[in-house]
C-alpha cells in the first residue's frame, strides 16, 4: 500500500535552515502590488510571507535567507519585526537571478553551508491536517534523494487551475507530466534540498534545471501534503483562499 511519504529512515533528521523566495514582481496581483510587494499581501489577516515563516518557525528553523527585489525595503522592515529566527537578506535589487540563481545566492548567506535546507515560495502556503509536512519531509529525507518535494493532490489545491505537474511511482519518485493530459500532483512550493546541487552553476538559472537532473537520476522524490494548499496569484484569489481556509479550519477543529 502506498503511503504519503518515502520510506522513513531510522535516524531522525532536523534541518535548521531555510531559504524563502520573495523577490517576485507580483504583476498578476496588481493593483495591490503597486504599493507593496506580493509577499506582504495579506490572506486571512496574515501576510503571505508570514504564512511561510510561521510554518518554518514552528519547525524550529533558526536561520532563514530571504531574497528581495521589488520594494525590497518593505520586506526588510517587515522581517526586522520578527524575532523568532535569524534573517539573512539576499539582495537582488540590481538584477533578478531566476529561481535557481536566487536560491544559490541566498543559501550562500546561511551559516551551515553543507547541511540540507528547506526552500519555500512566498506566493503560496498550506495548512496540515495533523502531522506537519516539514517534519514528514525531514524524516523521509535520506541518501537516495537529492531533493524532496512537497506536492498536493488536485483536490487539496485552491487557486490552481492547471493540468498538474508530476506523477509519482510506488517508491515516491517524481516524473513530469510531459505530454499527458493531466498529472495528479502539483508542486506545493516547498523543497528539502542538498546544498551541493547549487555548486558550479551559472549565476542565473532555473530550479527546473535541478528538477530535471534529479528526475533523470531517479533522485527527485515527493511527500504528499495531508492538508490544504493555497495558491494566491490574483486579488480575486484572496477571497477564495480565505473561504477555503476558514472551512478547512472549521472542519479540522470539529
Amino acid at each position: 500500500m502506498t503511503t504519503n511519504s518515502p520510506r522513513q529512515t531510522k535516524q531522525a533528521r532536523h534541518a535548521k535552515q531555510a531559504v524563502v523566495l520573495a523577490a517576485g514582481l507580483g504583476t498578476r496581483m496588481r493593483p495591490l502590488t503597486l504599493t507593496r510587494p506580493k509577499p506582504l499581501v495579506e490572506v486571512a489577516g496574515i501576510t503571505l510571507l508570514d504564512h511561510a515563516l510561521d510554518t518554518l518557525a514552528a519547525h524550529g528553523i533558526s536561520h532563514c535567507a530571504v531574497n528581495v527585489h521589488y520594494l525590497a525595503d518593505q520586506i526588510e522592515t517587515h522581517l526586522s519585526k520578527r524575532g523568532d529566527m535569524a534573517f539573512h537578506i539576499s539582495d537582488e535589487r540590481q538584477a533578478l537571478l531566476d529561481s535557481g540563481g536566487g536560491v544559490a545566492k541566498a543559501h550562500g548567506l546561511l551559516p551551515e553551508q553543507n547541511a540540507p535546507f528547506f526552500l519555500l515560495n512566498a506566493d503560496s502556503f498550506w495548512r496540515d491536517r495533523v502531522t506537519p509536512s516539514l517534519a514528514t519531509m525531514d524524516r523521509a529525507f535520506d541518501n537516495t534523494v537529492d531533493m524532496l518535494m512537497l506536492v498536493a493532490r488536485h483536490g487539496d489545491a485552491v487557486g490552481f487551475d492547471g493540468k498538474g505537474d508530476f506523477f509519482m511511482d510506488d517508491s515516491h519518485r517524481l516524473t513530469r507530466r510531459g505530454n499527458a493530459d493531466h498529472a495528479p500532483y502539483v508542486y506545493a512550493g516547498a523543497l528539502l534540498i542538498r546544498p551541493e546541487l547549487f555548486r558550479n552553476r551559472p549565476k542565473v538559472f532555473s530550479l527546473n534545471t535541478l528538477f530535471d537532473e534529479a528526475i533523470t537520476k531517479g533522485r527527485l522524490a515527493g511527500v504528499v501534503l495531508d492538508g490544504l494548499w493555497l495558491h494566491v496569484g490574483t486579488p480575486q484569489a484572496i477571497g477564495e483562499a480565505e473561504i477555503a481556509l476558514a472551512a478547512f479550519e472549521q472542519k479540522r477543529s470539529a
